[in-house]
């Protein structure tokens, strides 16, 4: 539907927690359309509403370009394993950097789909970490607060770089 801006990093809503999704119907779906627009746009594998400034927990997931979306309205994580995977993280809020994030390699994701039918989902690999991490910004989490403080920091002062350029 619509390609929207992006809220960039330091922006507070990025740590705010995201509302509940509206009601199935004609808003919800224009919403996932304009989340799943703007995931494209900005060759990402997964983007939350909060991304484009909705604060509704709504997530669109592509691990690749050339596989279907799967869309999460109000994800919850209900089971993680005790063992670890790290993959590197990033986000378009914070173009331009990565590091590596450690979480449980396995997860289950409970939420409903753009019907409002309730679903449940086990994940591993790559598509664990993307869950994670998008839910991680649905509850206000941004992905660098997984980080080490010292790692933190690299990161900001990188992105911080980064921005000079960019405004040079």
């Amino acid at each position: 539907m619509t390609v929207r801006p992006l809220i960039l990093y330091p922006d507070a809503r990025l740590h705010r927690p995201a509302g509940p999704a509206a009601a199935p119907g004609e808003t919800l779906r224009a919403l996932a359309a304009d989340v799943l627009d703007t995931l494209g746009a900005v060759s990402a594998m997964g983007l939350t509403a909060i991304h484009i400034g909705q604060p509704e927990r709504v997530v669109v997931i592509r691990l690749q370009p050339d596989e279907p979306h799967a869309v999460y309205v109000d994800p919850v994580l209900t089971w993680a394993s005790p063992e670890r995977a790290t993959h590197p993280e990033g986000s378009v809020s914070m173009p331009g950097v990565v590091e590596p994030v450690e979480r449980p390699a396995r997860i289950r994701v409970r939420y409903r789909d753009l019907d409002g039918a309730e679903r449940e989902e086990a994940a591993e690999g790559l598509r664990a970490a993307c869950l994670q991490h998008e839910i991680d910004q649905l509850d206000g989490i941004f992905w660098i607060d997984r980080l080490s403080r010292l790692r933190r920091d690299r990161v900001l002062k990188r992105y911080a770089k980064l921005r000079a350029r960019a405004d040079a």
